[in-house]
Formats: C-alpha cells, sequence, structure tokens
C-alpha cells in the first residue's frame, strides 16, 4: 500500500514563494558570526552529491578577504588591457561585500557520475546557502562576475586548481529594511511543455 502524501508544509512554500534577493551592495552589518554561518551551511550541505562524492569546497569571504580580492579582481583586469569599466566591475562586489562564501565545483573522478552532473551539485549548493540564509534571516545574493569566471583569478583567489571552477559567490548581510519590488517571473505556459508530443 502506498505511503500517503503527508500534505504541503505551509511554511517551506511561504519561504519560496516570497524569497529573492536584493543587491548585494545594499547589505549592511551585521552579517552572520561563525556560529550562524555553521549552520547555516550545515543545512546547505543537504545538497545532491551523487553519493557523498561531495563535487566542491567553500571558502568563506571576511571584510579582509573582500579587499584582497578586489585588489586582485583590478590586477588582473589591467593585465588583460581592460578599460575603467571593467575594472570597476572587477571590483564592485568585492568592494561593497561584508561576507561571502565562494563555491568552488570540484568534480571528482567517478565513472558513473559525469562532471557535468557534478557541477550542477555545486549549483545546487549556491541555490542551498541562499535558502538556509534566507530562511534564517538573512539576505543572500548569489553573484559571480568575469573575476570568478577567469581562470588566472579563480587560481590566484581560491587556489583553484584543474577542472575547478567558481560555481557561485554568495554575499549574507543584513538586507535593506525594504526589499526592492519583485521581478517578473517566467511565464510557465511559454516554458513548460507537457509532454513529448
Amino acid at each position: 500500500m502506498p505511503t500517503p502524501n503527508p500534505g504541503p508544509n505551509p511554511a517551506a512554500l511561504a519561504h519560496l514563494a516570497q524569497r529573492r534577493s536584493a543587491a548585494a551592495k545594499l547589505y549592511t552589518d551585521p552579517v552572520p558570526d561563525r556560529a550562524a554561518l555553521e549552520a547555516i551551511l550545515t543545512l546547505a550541505f543537504r545538497t545532491p552529491d551523487h553519493g557523498k562524492l561531495e563535487p566542491w569546497r567553500l571558502v568563506v569571504l571576511s571584510r579582509p578577504d573582500m579587499a584582497r580580492l578586489a585588489d586582485l579582481a583590478e590586477a588582473r583586469a589591467r593585465e588583460l588591457g581592460g578599460d575603467a569599466e571593467k575594472i570597476a566591475k572587477g571590483r564592485g562586489q568585492y568592494d561593497a561585500g561584508r561576507l561571502a562564501v565562494a563555491v568552488i565545483s570540484s568534480p571528482k573522478p567517478a565513472e558513473k557520475v559525469p562532471a557535468a552532473e557534478q557541477r550542477l551539485s555545486a549549483g545546487a549548493l549556491c541555490m542551498n546557502i541562499l535558502h538556509a540564509a534566507t530562511a534564517s534571516g538573512w539576505g543572500a545574493c548569489w553573484l559571480t562576475g568575469w573575476p570568478a569566471h577567469d581562470a588566472t583569478f579563480a587560481a590566484r583567489a581560491f587556489a583553484c586548481t584543474g577542472n575547478e571552477t567558481v560555481a557561485g559567490i554568495v554575499h549574507i548581510g543584513t538586507p535593506p529594511a525594504e526589499l526592492p519590488p519583485d521581478r517578473p517571473r517566467p511565464d510557465l505556459a511559454r516554458l513548460v511543455r507537457w509532454g513529448l508530443e
């Protein structure tokens, strides 16, 4: 006999219906302390990871780390011949950042688990950090920016090697008192196909 459906979880549904991010530059102090962040990450680690492969690692970034990353981004932009706009965009999130978690996709050798699925696991972890931080009362915003996708920057900043890449940088802090208006959400009728015919 099939197990009956336990029914909806109104609090979880309300969280999903209302979750949205403000721009990371709008976050203020305080930020979670170590114990609060560990609680958030413990929840976030309940992520599909293909049989405990754990194909990711995290780097917690404090304010001094952000200043270092801003300088690294500027230096890399200059090496690439970037203009003032590229430099400003590279520095931007780090100059304004207070606390963030860099999620590094780190696929493991696994014959039965393609690297693409392992990279998706890192993306799922980014989303879980957003949900756990928001449910814990903080603001959270998932960013990357061009430096995160630059292999040289990623190696210098986060010691990425081999096939490691930056999946996301999740900023966490006190959100603004008033969040910006919600943006229009995707149209199910346009994007969802019911069946193969």
